[in-house]
C-alpha cells in the first residue's frame, strides 16, 4: 500500500541543496570583490600620508602667521583690574618710551593690553579728589609735617645728622658650637619672623671664599639684651657670656642653629662683552635682599647673571628655599593656612620694558607693593633724570615706566656743566634697600588709622664716594620717601646723611667725624670703619600678633631694623624707631614748572 509513496525530504537534505546552486554564485561573487579591493587598496604606511600632508600645511600656515600681534588675554596677568574711569590718557610717544618686542632675543612675550597701564588722573582744583593733587605740593601736605621737623643739627664738617642708636655686631657661629668656623660673613639682610616663631629673625648673609665663585648662607636668628639699652624689650633674652665672646660687649645677634648654604641655581649670561667678560666665569649670586611682600610672601630678590644682558636681578620664595619656613608660615595659631601663594615658586628674573632701556650690569632694584596686593619695581633715580618705576603684571613681566611725567626731580646733584669726572668724584646716587609702608601716625594712638592721605613708602639710598682708586670711600645714608598711591609722588629726602652713635665717615679726620659728640671727643676715639653701606630694612621683632601679610608695614612708634655691611668684610645691625629714622627730611618739589612752562 506505501510501496509507490514519496517521503518529503529531511531538513538537511534541503540546506545541502541549496548550497549546491549557491557555491557558484557566492564564488562569482567573491571574486568580483577581490577586484575591487585590489583596486583601492594601499599598503599600510601609504594610507596616512594624505592625513600627513594636511597636517604639515595647516602646520605651515600657523608658524607662518602665529606672530601677528593679538590682544593679549586679560587671564594671562595676575592683576585685570581696570583703569580708572576719569582719566587723561598720556601717550607712550610722550613718555618717549617703546612697548616690549614681540620677538625678544631671549624669550618670545607679547606687549600687555593697554589697559593694564596705569592712567594718570586729570588734575582738579580740589586737593582732595584725586591722589595726585593731595601729593603735588608735599611741602604743604599736613600729613607730611612730622618728616620735615629736625631736632637735631648736622655735625659741622661731615654734615652727618648723628642719632643715639647704635650698631652692633652680627655673628653667624650658633650656640655651642662644636666646629671652629673661620669663614667671613659680610652683606647681611634680615626680616622678622611672626610673633609664634621660637626664634626672632632669618638672617641672610654673604660669604668672601677663596675662589671667585660666590655664596650665601641662611639661619634663624636673635638678638641678645646685654644690659646698654635704655629701651627695654621683654622678648629679649639676657647676653651669656658665649654671646658677648661672638658679638661684643654690646650684643647682638646670633645664629640660633648652623648656617645652611643657599642652593640657588646658576643663570646663564645673555651678553657680557669688553670689560664685563669677566662676569661670565663667576658662578653663584650675590648682594640678596630679603622682605615680605604685602601678601605675606617671604621673598629674595638676588644678582647673578641675565638671559637679557650680563647681569640681572631674579627673585624666588624663601620656602622654595629654606623648607622650615614654610612649616612655620603654615603653623599660624590664629590663621590656620597653608601660607600665602607664591608669586616666585621657581628663580624668576626680573625684566625691564623697554629691554633697550636695561643696562649691561642691573644691581639694587626694589620691590614696593600697595594695599591691593600690586607689586612694583622701582628701578633707580638721578638728580637730573628723576626716576624710573614700574609694575610687575606676573612672571617677573613689567609694564614701561609709570613715573609721572610732570614729576619734578628731588635729589640734588652737581652743576650739569661740570665734567664728568668731576661729577663722579662728588658723589652718585644708588638705590640701597627694600622699601616699606607707613602710616604717618602712633601705633599707640586710638585714633590713629591708616588711610590713602597718611600712608607712605620709604627706604634708604646711599650717596656714593669713591677714593682716588676710584674704590668706595663712603656710603652717605639718606631716607626715600614716595606717596603709597599712584602715580607713587616722590615727597621727600633726607636733608643731610644719617649716622648712628658709633659710626665714622672716610674722608675726615676723627676730630671732625666726633665734633657732634663730647664724650668722644674727650676719648679721643678713632674712625670707627673705612666705610659702612646699608642693604635692608625690616620692622623688627616684639609687635603683636604680627602676621606674615603685616610684616611690610607699621607706624611712627615702631622699630625698625637695619642690616648693614661693615667694610666688605663684616655685618652689623641698628635698630631705631621709625620716628627718628625719618625725620629732618626735605621736601621735593612735586610737580611743577618744566621747561619753562606751567603744568
Amino acid at each position: 500500500m506505501f510501496k509507490n509513496r514519496v517521503d518529503p525530504p529531511e531538513v538537511g537534505d534541503n540546506i545541502s541543496a541549496l548550497s549546491a546552486v549557491s557555491a557558484p554564485l557566492l564564488k562569482v561573487e567573491n571574486l568580483n570583490l577581490r577586484k575591487c579591493s585590489e583596486m583601492y587598496y594601499l599598503p599600510p604606511l601609504r594610507r596616512w600620508l594624505l592625513p600627513t600632508l594636511v597636517t604639515l600645511v595647516i602646520i605651515f600656515f600657523y608658524k607662518t602667521y602665529s606672530q601677528i600681534e593679538t590682544p593679549v588675554p586679560r587671564s594671562l596677568f595676575q592683576y585685570s583690574s581696570k583703569p580708572p574711569s576719569e582719566v587723561v590718557r598720556i601717550p607712550i610717544s610722550e613718555l618717549k618710551h617703546k612697548t616690549l618686542p614681540h620677538l625678544n632675543s631671549s624669550q618670545n612675550h607679547a606687549s600687555p593690553a593697554k589697559e593694564y597701564y596705569y592712567s594718570y588722573k586729570e588734575q582738579k582744583d580740589d586737593p582732595a579728589s584725586n591722589s595726585i593733587s593731595a601729593w603735588a605740593n608735599p611741602a604743604s601736605n599736613s600729613h607730611l609735617d612730622v618728616l620735615f621737623q629736625c631736632p637735631n643739627k648736622p655735625n659741622q664738617f661731615t654734615n652727618h645728622i648723628r642719632l643715639p642708636n647704635i650698631i652692633q655686631n652680627i655673628s653667624n657661629i650658633p650656640p655651642l658650637p662644636t666646629v671652629k668656623d673661620t669663614r667671613a660673613f659680610w652683606n647681611p639682610t634680615i626680616i622678622s619672623l611672626p610673633y609664634w616663631s621660637k626664634n626672632q629673625y632669618l638672617l641672610v648673609s654673604r660669604i668672601v671664599t677663596n675662589g671667585l665663585h660666590q655664596e650665601n648662607v641662611v639661619c634663624e636668628a636673635n638678638i641678645c639684651n646685654a644690659g646698654l639699652s635704655k629701651v627695654t624689650r621683654d622678648w629679649e633674652q639676657p647676653c651669656t657670656g658665649e654671646d658677648l665672646t661672638y658679638t661684643g660687649p654690646s650684643g647682638g645677634m646670633r645664629c640660633a642653629s648652623p648656617p645652611k648654604i643657599l642652593g640657588v641655581p646658576p643663570t646663564p649670561a645673555e651678553q657680557c662683552e669688553g670689560k664685563y667678560g669677566a662676569y661670565v666665569d663667576i658662578p653663584g649670586f650675590h648682594d640678596p635682599r630679603i622682605f615680605w611682600s604685602e601678601k605675606g610672601e617671604p621673598i629674595m630678590m638676588v644678582n647673578t647673571q641675565s638671559r637679557y644682558a650680563c647681569f640681572g636681578l631674579w627673585a624666588i620664595d624663601l620656602r622654595t628655599l629654606h623648607t622650615s619656613l614654610e612649616s612655620l608660615l603654615s603653623s599660624s595659631p590664629t590663621h590656620p593656612s597653608l601660607g600665602p601663594l607664591m608669586s616666585y615658586p621657581t628663580l624668576t628674573e626680573l625684566t625691564r620694558n623697554p629691554p633697550e632701556d636695561r643696562s649691561p650690569i642691573e644691581k639694587n632694584w626694589m620691590h614696593f607693593f600697595t594695599v591691593d596686593g600690586s607689586s612694583y619695581l622701582h628701578y633707580d633715580l638721578s638728580a637730573r633724570g628723576g626716576r624710573t618705576f614700574a609694575k610687575l603684571l606676573g612672571g617677573g613681566l613689567t609694564t614701561v615706566n609709570l613715573t609721572d611725567p610732570l614729576e619734578l626731580p628731588c635729589l640734588i646733584d652737581n652743576d650739569p656743566d661740570e665734567k664728568e669726572e668731576m661729577k663722579k668724584k662728588k658723589g652718585t646716587w644708588h638705590q640701597a634697600t627694600n622699601s616699606l609702608r607707613l602710616v604717618l601716625c602712633y601705633r599707640a594712638d586710638a585714633r590713629c588709622k591708616p588711610t590713602s592721605e597718611n600712608t607712605v613708602f620709604f627706604a634708604i639710598i646711599h650717596h656714593k664716594y669713591p677714593n682716588y682708586l676710584k674704590l668706595p670711600l663712603r656710603y652717605e645714608r639718606f631716607v626715600m620717601v614716595w606717596s603709597a598711591t599712584p602715580p607713587f609722588s616722590m615727597l621727600g629726602i633726607s636733608e643731610h646723611p644719617i649716622q648712628m652713635a658709633n659710626e665714622t665717615a672716610s674722608g675726615f679726620s676723627d676730630a671732625e667725624n666726633w665734633e657732634d659728640d663730647e664724650i668722644a671727643l674727650k676719648e679721643g676715639r678713632s674712625n670707627w670703619a673705612y666705610f659702612t653701606y646699608t642693604t635692608s630694612i625690616a620692622y623688627a621683632w616684639g609687635r603683636a600678633s604680627d602676621e606674615p601679610e603685616n610684616k611690610n608695614w607699621g607706624y611712627l612708634d615702631d622699630e625698625i631694623i637695619l642690616s648693614i655691611g661693615i667694610d666688605d668684610a663684616g655685618q652689623g645691625l641698628a635698630r631705631i624707631d621709625a620716628k627718628d629714622l625719618l625725620q629732618c627730611l626735605r621736601a621735593c618739589p612735586g610737580r611743577g614748572k618744566k621747561g619753562g612752562e606751567e603744568y
